[in-house]
């Protein structure tokens, strides 16, 4: 795992190289163990790495036989020997063993779409000086991040914004569309970045760029389609299945450093160990933490996972658990620092912690990740699929009957009966059109823009409805609840999870690999009809009867908790006076972004209890921690 930049068409090699060192140096987290650089007339590359195959060589820039093709690269390609195979008897000379220099002359041969071929997580930079061109590509999943921007016909990128932000020409300009969506979806959607005219380049896309002239093309290389299904019974697909996720399971087993699991007690990650238990001749080593606050706590399922595991596994896992303190203010002003925009998914400070405690014992970690988009485990699937039932009123009487009630139900969290129930009755009232987005949006528009001050004074934003409604029109999938499973793959499933992963992880140097998000698994799911994953109130069905005999029924039929932290609750306490303060005095007021008046009517009622915005002002707090690191980042240029 590591960190690339580069800067293409630049005017100065001396200057472009200095600049790059400094981009190089600002993503130092993501590879600590060797850096490199590699400048001509026309192109500077420049490479963090973390040593995880081929511990001795692999040193980047990479090139090929006669360095007229060079690459920078993060990721790990996972079928990289039979890559290199193939490739040794067309006639290419390897020199080290590093899945890297397969891309190299994998390119050579394909061009552009040597993409197609590649099985692993992955985002890089292939210079030909021969042809003049520059390709950029991301995987198919969108685990690998690459940020870039084009200023007249240079091209610069970088795996983190931080990186980025080192070039003086990148545009600072805040882009409030992105802001507008951010606050709906508590991540900024690809293609959009928090400043105008700079980009992330889309999960399954590449871009592929003329030195000569500085045109360029972006284009999708790959798509699951939802629409075709198997024919398989449910009890051959179950098997499949298994095959499938063990493979993806062992690919992922590729290294040359100590790797481990992350275990938390929920389904996902337990039927992950289990497999590693059964495939490594060691002990696997797992990792858990716990929070003092009980309603968060998942330590004894884990252990009851770890239990299960150990009856089957020749070897019994190496348990390591720590209690942790998630409530560190100064933690929380770092991994802003990490995000290098506006990001609020809580579930952040749990995943860097674990990060940091996995850290130190192993360099790889394999996760769970991914499976809920997949498999249909997300609550709001199982709502959309009943609440379709109550379209048979009229939606005058829905609202009687259903959204009234949820009026009246007390506003006490989201992990509360009360509180899920209060979602439930309010989803089933409204349009069913709109339900999906009532689901995930923290913030509707007419919030919005009630809170926004003299800074969006003309902005007419686009609603942020018409990401969601754009990637639902354009799914594959035929069922409703099916192309909102589709949906959330190819929006919430990058854009928020796998972004907190790779970013939470790579600023502990540690790698991630999510055997759920094999390419070719993700293909069979799609392939699976909807009452194979939601049979009844059964969610992720057939995940759990593929690996009943290795996950016991206090795991596969517990209720999904999520990876969260007590945020009501610090923002009545421990954090009250702090999230007053940067709310109130700072950025967020002083730059005219919200009205104070606004901001405060909101602390107001949840330090009173009379409803939870914990949500609400997290996503707040997160932006202006973001503006007041831009505001001193910039003065320090």
């Amino acid at each position: 795992m590591c960190g690339i930049a580069g800067i293409i068409n630049f005017t100065d090699k001396t200057a472009a190289t200095a600049v790059l060192e400094r981009m190089n140096s600002a993503q130092a987290h993501r590879g600590p163990d060797d850096s490199g650089i590699f400048a001509d007339s026309r192109a500077a590359l420049g490479h963090r790495r973390l040593s995880i195959i081929d511990l001795s060589n692999g040193h980047q820039p990479l090139g090929n036989e006669d360095g007229s093709v060079q690459i920078v690269f993060n990721g790990e390609i996972y079928n990289h020997d039979e890559l290199r195979q193939r490739l040794e008897t067309r006639g290419h000379v390897f020199r080290t063993h590093c899945d890297t220099e397969a891309i190299v002359h994998l390119y050579e041969e394909h061009g552009a779409d040597c993409v197609k071929l590649l099985k692993g997580m992955f985002a890089f930079c292939i210079y030909d000086h021969k042809l003049g061109r520059v390709l950029l590509a991301r995987d198919r999943m969108g685990q690998k991040p690459l940020f870039y921007f084009r200023h007249k016909r240079l091209l610069a990128f970088a795996s983190e914004l931080g990186a980025l932000k080192q070039h003086p020409d990148m545009p600072r300009e805040l882009n409030l569309q992105s802001l507008h969506d951010y606050f709906s979806m508590q991540y900024i959607p690809a293609p959009l970045t928090v400043y105008k005219d700079v980009y992330k380049l889309p999960p399954a896309h590449f871009l592929d760029m003329d030195i000569d002239d500085g045109s360029f093309r972006i284009e999708r290389y790959w798509q699951p389609d939802y629409s075709v299904k198997t024919n398989l019974s449910f009890h051959d697909a179950a098997a499949q299945l298994r095959e499938l996720l063990t493979l993806a399971v062992k690919r992922r087993l590729m290294s040359d450093v100590p790797f481990g699991a992350f275990l938390s007690g929920g389904l996902d990650s337990s039927i992950v160990t289990g497999i590693m238990s059964q495939l490594c001749d060691n002990p696997v080593k797992t990792f858990t933490i716990g929070f003092a606050e009980k309603q968060y706590d998942e330590r004894s399922y884990a252990t009851i996972a770890a239990a299960a595991i150990n009856r089957q596994a020749a070897f019994p896992l190496q348990y390591h658990e720590q209690v942790v303190n998630s409530q560190d203010f100064d933690l929380l002003r770092k991994l802003a620092g990490h995000y290098g925009e506006p990001y609020s998914d809580a579930s952040m400070l749990p995943t860097f912690l674990l990060s940091k405690f996995t850290r130190e014992h192993v360099t790889v970690a394999i996760s769970g990740d991914g499976a809920d988009e997949l498999f249909a485990g997300y609550e709001r699937y199982l709502v959309m699929k009943y609440s379709a039932y109550s379209d048979k009123l009229p939606l005058p009487l829905r609202k009687l009957l259903f959204g009234i009630p949820s009026k009246f139900m007390p506003d006490s969290g989201e992990r509360t009966m009360s509180g899920r129930l209060r979602r439930t009755l309010r989803t089933v009232a409204s349009e069913s059109s709109q339900r999906y987005l009532d689901i995930i949006c923290r913030f509707d528009e007419k919030q919005k823009k009630q809170l926004y001050g003299e800074r969006f004074d003309g902005f007419k934003p686009i609603s942020s409805c018409e990401i969601i409604s754009s990637a639902y029109n354009n799914a594959t999938a035929v069922n409703h609840v099916e192309k909102i499973m589709e949906t959330d793959v190819h929006t919430y499933l990058p854009g928020d999870i796998l972004t907190k992963v790779d970013i939470a992880s790579m600023a502990c140097s540690l790698e991630v690999r999510s055997p759920f998000m094999d390419h070719e698994l993700v293909e069979f799911a799609a392939s699976l009809p909807l009452d194979f994953k939601l049979r009844g109130t059964s969610r992720k069905h057939i995940l759990k009867e593929a690996f009943k005999d290795l996950i016991p029924p206090e795991i596969s039929e517990r209720r999904k908790k999520g990876f969260g932290v007590p945020l009501a609750a610090w923002f009545r306490g421990p954090w009250k006076n702090m999230l007053s303060q940067h709310l109130l005095e700072g950025e967020l007021t002083s730059g005219h972004f919200f009205k104070p008046n606004v901001i405060k009517e909101l602390l107001e009622q949840h330090f009173s209890a009379r409803a939870d915005n914990s949500y609400v002002l997290w996503s707040m707090l997160l932006l202006e921690l973001f503006l007041e690191q831009e505001k001193n980042g910039i003065q320090n240029q």
